[in-house]
Order: C-alpha cells, then structure tokens, then sequence
C-alpha cells in the first residue's frame, strides 16, 4: 500500500493513537521507520510475542481512521494490532458491510482479522441491546486472542452528543461524565478529535469509509442530537459547544473519580461488620458532605451485597442520618437499613444473598 502524505488530519490522529497507546505501555520504544525497514522490536521476542491491540471496525469514517493510524503506530512501540467487526445483522446487506472491513483491514496490515456475527436482543430497547450484543462480542475475541486492550473509535462528537443526552434525561454525573478515555479493556484514543477530523484523515489516506444509513435515522435519539441539536446550538451560541461539552466530561470525570477514592477510604475507615451485614457510623456519616456520604453508602452497600443502589434509594438511606427522627427501618431490594445505636445498619433481607452467599450457592470456592 502507498504510504500517504503526511496531512495535519493524519498527523493529529495519529499523535492521539500513539499517545494514547504509550499511557497503556509505558514501556514501549517508540522507533521511527523508514520504508522497507521491519517494525521496530518494543520487546517482543520469539520467546515473549509482542502485546496485541484490536481495533473495533465498523468500516466507518470513525473506527477507519483509528485502525489506519493503529496499523503506523503499533508497530513502532513493538505491538501487535489486529481488528475485531461485528456484524449485528439488523440491515440487509450488513455481512457485506463486514466483509468490505475486513477486506480494508487486511490491506492496512492489521493481523489478525476477526469478523464475529452476533445476534442482537430486545432488552432496553433497539440501541442498548445492540450495544450489549456488540460489547458482550469484542469482550470474548479479546479474550480468545489475549488481546491486552481493544481501541474504540469514538470521537470528540460522540463525547458532546453523551453529556448532551445525559443531561436532557436528567441522568446525574455519571451520564454527564461521557465515556472514559480507558476503561478496562477498553480504549478510547479519539476522545479529543473532531469527526471532521477523521474524515479528512480518510480523504487525506485514500481510505472509503462505509456510510451507514442508520446514522441518518431520525428514528434514534443521538441521530437528532447529532443533525439537528448540536448544530441548532452551535447556530444560537456560537461555535465550541461540542468541545465545552466535553471539557465539562472531562473535568466532572476527575471530580468523581477523586470522590470516589476518597468515599471508598472512607467506607474502609468506617465499616465494621454487623450479624448479616455491616454497619456505619451515623455521626461519622453526618460529618461528611452530602457528596461523599452518598457515594459511601452505595460503595458500602455495593461492595457488601452486589447491590447498586439509585438516587432515590440512596437518598432515603441518607435520610436515616440527616433527618432521623425514630422512623423504623427502610427495606430496599434484598437489603434492610435500620438506624440502631448510632449505627446504620445494614442486612440482607430474608430470602436474598450477597455476593458470598450467591457464590457459595452456586458452588464457588
């Protein structure tokens, strides 16, 4: 394949790979190539192969760019990257779709070239259970071929229209976080390039990326955000709202995670062990902010019975130590939460079982 001249949509995609990539492996050598030159050896050897990184390829302008500039930059930090398409089924023609991917992945030299068909449930509706079928397949090729990360391309846009819809839907901090540049196995490297970008990165390439019609679908909520919502805003405040919305991600995001850490700190701190459950001091409770002790009620309870509590739950929880005034005990799913001695206490309610319980009852050691 012609290498294509350097432009400042390929420089700056490429840049935003690599960077992101050597977060992940600081240990990795970058090494410059020249032409008819082999990838620079990061550590990998005969004896300990080279880590492998898949892309997530749709064969859109998005995901296209990512395994162009994945297949220039792996191999300079010694790495392996490969390509995983799933193939959802949902459009006539979808299994052509894949195939004209992969068949554009093999020629950027990306090894190896997984298409996985999945089949696609009604939970949650038509774009959560895609997304889980889509999820649950990049999850197991990963751990069939030991990929050690798998690199989603998704782009500063995609991080607008998130909050954007998080906050028309009143969904809290955790919605108006967006989606973490790393998560897990996860890796978002795009998260600070415009889909203009990756579009003139394709151009700029010679690379055709494949237009799916449902990104034109009215039908689906982030469609009229991307057409019609983000656009009417920009038109009436000016340009930058895509990237204020997701500099406001970014900066909500190190606030929670900082809260986080301290509220699970905290939960060390306070959590003593109750007859079916744990317990907290209420006094100790009331002396943090209402930030922090929320967040320490549902890491307490999360971590003690699997259970993931919502804002209304966890408030009326709260209420036990901001507005006691002798009500009885508050019975939430599978958990009883009384006030006792100054102490919340929490227990499993008859008939449910935390998560030791479940794996003792399903035969884990």
């Amino acid at each position: 394949m012609v290498r294509p001249r350097l432009t400042p949509a390929i420089a700056d995609v490429r840049r935003a790979v690599r960077d992101s990539l050597t977060i992940v492996f600081p240990f990795a050598g970058y090494a410059p190539q020249r032409a008819g030159t082999e990838p620079a050896d990061g550590g990998g050897s005969a004896a300990e192969p080279a880590s492998l990184v898949l892309v997530a390829l749709s064969g859109g302008q998005d995901s296209l760019a990512l395994a162009a500039a994945a297949a220039f930059e792996a191999p300079r930090l010694g790495l392996r990257a490969g390509a995983v398409i799933v193939d959802h089924g949902l459009q006539p023609g979808s299994a052509d779709a894949a195939e004209r991917a992969a068949l554009a992945a093999r020629g950027l030299g990306l090894d190896p070239v997984i298409v996985r068909r999945v089949a696609v449930g009604t939970a949650g509706g038509p774009e959560a259970a895609a997304r889980q079928a889509r999820y649950d397949a990049l999850a197991e090729v990963a751990a069939a071929t030991g990929a050690a990360q798998v690199l989603l391309g998704h782009t500063l846009d995609d991080q607008a229209e998130t909050v954007l819809l998080g906050l028309a839907r009143g969904s809290g901090p955790a919605s108006l976080q967006g989606m973490a540049r790393r998560s897990g196995l996860y890796l978002r490297p795009l998260l600070g390039i415009r889909r203009s970008v990756t579009a003139r990165f394709c151009r700029d390439s010679g690379l055709e990326p494949w237009h799916d019609p449902q990104n034109e679908d009215a039908a689906f909520a982030r469609v009229r955000v991307r057409r019609r919502a983000l656009p009417a805003l920009e038109d009436e405040l000016g340009p930058g709202v895509a990237e204020a919305l997701a500099r406001t991600a970014e900066l909500l995001r190190e606030d929670a995670e900082a809260l986080d850490a301290m509220a699970l700190e905290t939960v060390e701190e306070l959590a003593t062990h109750a007859e079916g459950g744990i317990a907290l001091s209420a006094s100790a409770l009331a002396a943090n902010p209402p930030a922090l002790r929320q967040r320490i009620i549902r890491l307490a309870v999360e971590g003690e019975f699997g259970v993931s509590l919502s804002r209304v739950q966890t408030l009326e929880t709260a209420r036990l130590v901001t507005g006691w005034r002798g009500q009885g005990p508050l019975h939430l799913p599978g958990i009883r939460v009384e006030r006792r001695d100054g102490l919340l206490v929490f227990t499993a309610a008859p008939g449910s079982r935390g998560p030791l319980e479940q794996r003792k009852r399903d035969g884990w050691n």
